[in-house]
């Protein structure tokens, strides 16, 4: 199924604030301000960390543990408002159009079906090491780093993967272009070698979202879904790695043929559709 790339945002994506610079450059710029932030963050919040594991526990060696669901969301808090001072965010006004109820609506179907399809192919690179999973039990065992999970991390990521970045790279390159360039992005920036692959093809499917629509919200909503059936599932079910493992084979093929073709049906119904007139006319 290809996916048709004649949407809203590569016909409109011009803001006042950005330049046609090195448009790899500022990409790879924001990515990497991202990473000071978090790491600004971590350095201003350690300090109040060690004094409260100190005065808890009488030592410091909780601190790190304390202090990371707040560096993070200090972190996004930094970052979201350095896109909106510098005009990524706030001078589109689709950027924030919930579209509509029924592209919504097929937005959960399509996002759904992704997630069983991109589990199968992690289930097929199980072999890579997971940097990352201590980290995630640590976030996952307070409600503010189950926050950041499922909610504040997915709408940071968009608004900076594809509000910022998939627009950046859009205003240089051709669309198929841009949207594999900010999929490549988006999956290398997690660096954990777990979560490269799935991040690239999410990766993909969220910047075609907003490709389409001009919109971040699909691609929020979709996002979500996932981060939070992940932190669902990771709590519920610990020993359980892949849906397989939850379903059993006989099951799990059915869901996964299931998945495909709502995933192709989706694709289509998708790349048909036309979003309700607006005071601005758009094609896509």
């Amino acid at each position: 199924m290809l996916l048709r790339l004649d949407g809203f945002a590569g016909k409109c994506v011009s803001l006042h604030a950005l330049k046609k610079e090195g448009t790899m450059k500022t990409a790879i710029k924001l990515v990497l301000i991202y990473f000071v932030m978090q790491i600004l963050a971590a350095l201003l919040v350690m300090p109040f960390a060690m004094l409260y594991s100190y005065a808890v526990s009488g030592t410091i060696d909780a601190a790190s543990v304390i202090a990371l669901a707040p560096s993070m969301l200090l972190g996004f808090v930094g970052m979201g408002g350095y896109l909106w001072k510098k005009g990524y965010l706030k001078d589109d006004g689709r950027i924030w159009s919930p579209v509509s109820v029924a592209y919504l609506g097929w937005s959960i179907i399509i996002g759904l079906s992704t997630i069983f399809l991109i589990d199968f192919v992690m289930s097929r690179l199980s072999f890579l090491p997971d940097w990352m999973g201590a980290t995630f039990d640590v976030l996952q065992s307070g409600w503010l780093g189950i926050i950041c999970i499922s909610v504040l991390g997915p709408v940071l990521e968009e608004m900076l993967f594809r509000g910022a970045i998939t627009k950046v790279l859009l205003q240089r390159y051709s669309p198929v272009k841009a949207i594999i360039l900010s999929a490549l992005i988006f999956g290398i920036f997690h660096i954990n070698p777990a979560q490269v692959a799935g991040a690239i093809l999410s990766g993909g499917l969220f910047a075609w979202l907003y490709y389409r629509t001009g919109s971040l919200i699909p691609g929020i909503l979709i996002h979500i879904l996932n981060n939070s059936l992940s932190v669902f599932l990771s709590l519920h079910y610990p020993d359980v790695k892949y849906t397989s493992d939850l379903l059993g084979e006989p099951a799990y093929w059915s869901c996964l043929a299931v998945a495909a073709v709502l995933f192709a049906v989706s694709c289509k119904v998708m790349n048909s559709y036309r979003l309700p007139a607006t005071d601005t006319t758009f094609k896509i």
